[in-house]
């Protein structure tokens, strides 16, 4: 005889619980080290969203809005046009000691790594880039946006990887959208004046996220 206990519903079948929300579902799964972490609904575009901070890639095949804020930081946005998926880092330095999403070297290698393990190939990739703004009053000596801007775009040349559209140096921060699965990407110049306070977010992100490495050699952010 069948156990009466074992035909009972559920109490998820009782009151029926929806399906958990594409956003939970991304909260709850395992991250990877690097993986931006921070997903929302966006009110404005109607969309699940993650917000990429300094450090951090995130790569995806639908269409979830990857977006970030950039002042001299790049952005670099890769999409594979036959296998139709995109991902978003951004990077604060060309260079820097240990194995950190905050310099470009290691950020593009997280990226494109990302990529080819979702079924990408190098000859089908093409990129946007964004960023690199001499934002902060004073600093233009340092040339740091201009110097990142120079290194993704020599790095994308190397790797054989098109830039198709591009947003890059002057004076202004900038919000950045994209859509991975469609390639689309959008970028808002905000203003001047807000420069300052992009930096200030980005330095407070990066900290909290990667420390940075004790070895010598590292690199104050600004």
């Amino acid at each position: 005889m069948t156990s009466a206990s074992a035909t009972l519903p559920t109490p998820a079948r009782l009151a029926g619980a929806a399906p958990a929300s594409r956003v939970e579902q991304l909260k709850s799964r395992p991250r990877r080290p690097g993986e931006a972490s921070f997903f929302f609904y966006d009110a404005h575009f109607k969309a699940d969203a993650v917000k990429v901070l300094p450090g951090e890639y995130f790569v995806h095949d639908e269409d979830l809005l990857i977006m970030t804020t950039l002042g001299s930081c790049i952005a670099a946005c890769l999409w594979d046009r036959q296998r139709r998926v995109g991902g978003l880092n951004h990077f604060m330095l060309p260079e820097g000691s240990g194995d950190s999403g905050r310099y470009g070297s290691f950020a593009m290698e997280l990226l494109i790594n990302e990529l080819l393990k979702r079924g990408a190939t190098r000859s089908s990739m093409e990129a946007k880039v964004f960023g690199g703004g001499a934002v902060i009053s004073g600093m233009s000596s340092l040339n740091v946006g201009q110097k990142n801007t120079e290194f993704v775009l020599d790095y994308l040349k190397t790797e054989r990887i098109p830039v198709v559209s591009k947003d890059v140096m002057d004076v202004y921060p900038r919000k950045v959208c994209f859509f991975p699965a469609s390639g689309r990407a959008m970028v808002k110049r905000l203003a001047p004046a807000q420069g300052e306070t992009v930096v200030a977010q980005d330095r407070e992100a990066a900290a909290k996220a990667q420390p940075l490495a004790s070895a010598g050699g590292s690199v104050d952010l600004f």
